[in-house]
């Protein structure tokens, strides 16, 4: 058994303390708010607000730069998806979950190109390539970009740019040295599935309570 623990956590050697007890809580939260996106619940969005503006801190100090932004990207769509959930399209029922128009798909996929770009641009300048790694890195990064603003926009189609995405970094993140992240992309995956399956059934069904 402690030879499994060692391969598990020996990328955490020599990492300091706190940078372990942060990552900690931002995956509490972060499962927090994949669960509460499941449910159609508004506090998905602070519990995910919490979670990225810590993993902004970690992932600066490992100078993960992709990574840095969408987690802030992803604190910026949640507050304007905190204020999207909360339109009314009558005095008692909030905006319905509904599927994605070809509009907002064609949206969806110069979001996908534009991003990648982007976060290649910002690998250049700062000279941070670092082979298949960097490569994998703007690839999820612009599904996750993707998926939180359909997620914000509370579309069906978010929940399979998460599942593509959650799916790939399994592997990435626990050969970043990264392994609770790593663990808790396995838990994501599931739950997109299971959220995807959800919200197919609440279709067009607008929700009087936010919080049920």
């Amino acid at each position: 058994m402690s030879h499994i623990f060692d391969w598990l956590f020996s990328e955490y050697e020599n990492t300091p303390t706190h940078y372990i007890v942060l990552e900690v809580i931002a995956i509490v939260f972060g499962f927090l708010s994949v669960l509460f996106s499941k449910k159609d619940n508004i506090l998905v969005f602070p519990t995910g607000i919490i979670s990225t503006l810590i993993f902004v801190y970690i992932l600066y100090q490992y100078s993960l730069l992709g990574d840095m932004m969408i987690n802030a990207y992803y604190f910026t769509m949640s507050v304007y998806g905190w204020y999207l959930w909360t339109r009314k399209v009558d005095d008692s029922h909030f905006i319905p979950i509904e599927r994605a128009s070809a509009r907002e798909n064609i949206k969806s996929i110069f979001l996908f190109i534009a991003t990648a770009i982007f976060v290649c641009v910002i690998y250049e300048v700062f000279d941070k390539w670092d082979g298949w790694v960097t490569y994998m890195d703007v690839i999820t990064t612009s599904i996750f970009f993707v998926g939180m603003w359909l997620m914000a926009k509370k579309r069906l189609e978010n929940w399979i740019y998460w599942i593509i995405g959650d799916f790939i970094s399994i592997p990435l993140y626990y050969y970043k040295g990264l392994t609770f992240t790593s663990f808790q992309f396995i838990l994501f995956t599931i739950i997109a599935v299971y959220g995807y399956l959800e919200w197919k059934k609440n279709l067009n069904k607008p929700k009087a309570n936010l919080l049920k």
